[in-house]
């Protein structure tokens, strides 16, 4: 899920350091940005470690590829398939089950028709609609000796809702493999943070305020100190599409074929697992903030910070 209405700042709150140990990347991938930040006592670079990871990613995940091995999976090609393919799978899968299809792997074809994909979007009818939702459901896709099995072969996937967050755990993952504890990895607003500054001065991100539009400027509406944990932004202000004159959000609702409205601005979950907090953050926007609160009472160690609207007026808080 590309969150182009979604900025965590986290490098306007590093302190600034001489020290040789730190080392900073910032690129592009996924259709987005990253930024990685550590500390490290040998000031190793780690720049084409990197570079391997996200490639890796994009070429078994990016739906704009069409050479990438969701593609292929799409199309019906038969692949065998890695383990990043099968671990997106089964985040995506527990998602979906939590939710009893309120997060939908196979959500796919409503996306692209409604414009959120590759391609230009269709002009929706109730029909059309009413047809495609006959492609979604998570129950008629599993996977059997490294390959997936489709119910009807037109069912597609989409793993947007958990790949940069997955992409974010793998850097992560990478670093602490490496004996590199302090570090903040930010993979499109996607967030893991562990350890601290040389200082002891904790990792601090910002949150931003719901915008008019999808350029309107970005102001911060929260900070946030993160210790040893991961932070994601889902929102409907930036990422949306217009029909006829009205303003339609990307969080799907895979039950209705429509896009879910609710009070709900923007939804940031703040757990231990970017792809989780991912796959909960996505579930927030859909279901609304009361639904989303019941939610995450059944998750442990899990906080979150919700704005939202309360009439015509604006609010915001935590809950945890």
């Amino acid at each position: 899920m590309k969150r182009w209405f979604l900025i965590l700042f986290s490098c306007c709150f590093l302190s600034s350091c001489d020290s040789v140990e730190k080392r900073q990347f910032f690129g592009t991938t996924q259709g987005s940005y990253y930024s990685i930040i550590y500390y490290d006592e040998q000031n190793r670079d780690f720049s084409s470690d990197f570079d391997s990871i996200f490639k890796e990613i994009e070429n078994t995940l990016s739906l704009w590829d069409e050479n990438s091995m969701i593609r292929k999976v799409n199309r019906n090609e038969d692949v065998e398939l890695n383990q990043i393919f099968i671990d997106n799978f089964n985040y995506a899968m527990e998602a979906a089950e939590f939710t009893d299809g309120l997060f939908d792997p196979t959500v796919g074809p409503l996306v692209s028709a409604w414009g959120f994909h590759y391609k230009e979007g269709m002009e929706m009818t109730p029909a059309i609609v009413d047809s495609l939702r006959q492609l979604v459901d998570y129950r008629k896709v599993k996977i059997e000796n490294g390959r997936v099995v489709k119910a009807n072969p037109n069912m597609t996937l989409d793993f947007n809702a958990v790949a940069q967050g997955y992409t974010t755990d793998m850097i992560g993952e990478f670093l602490l493999s490496n004996n590199v504890n302090n570090f903040l990895v930010d993979v499109g607003g996607e967030i893991m943070a562990r350890g601290s500054k040389p200082n002891d001065e904790p990792w601090k991100v910002g949150i931003e305020k719901p915008a008019a539009t999808k350029d309107s400027e970005r102001i911060v509406q929260e900070i946030v100190e993160l210790n040893n944990q991961s932070i994601v932004t889902s929102g409907n202000y930036r990422k949306y599409v217009e029909k006829n004159g009205k303003r339609y959000s990307h969080s799907l609702n895979p039950k209705t074929g429509y896009p879910s409205e609710n009070n709900l601005l923007s939804a940031t979950v703040i757990c231990d697992n970017t792809a989780w907090a991912d796959c909960l953050a996505s579930i927030c926007m859909v279901v609304g903030m009361e639904n989303a609160m019941e939610i995450l009472e059944t998750q442990e160690n899990v906080k979150a910070y919700f704005i939202y609207l309360d009439g015509n007026e604006v609010k915001e808080g935590f809950y945890n």
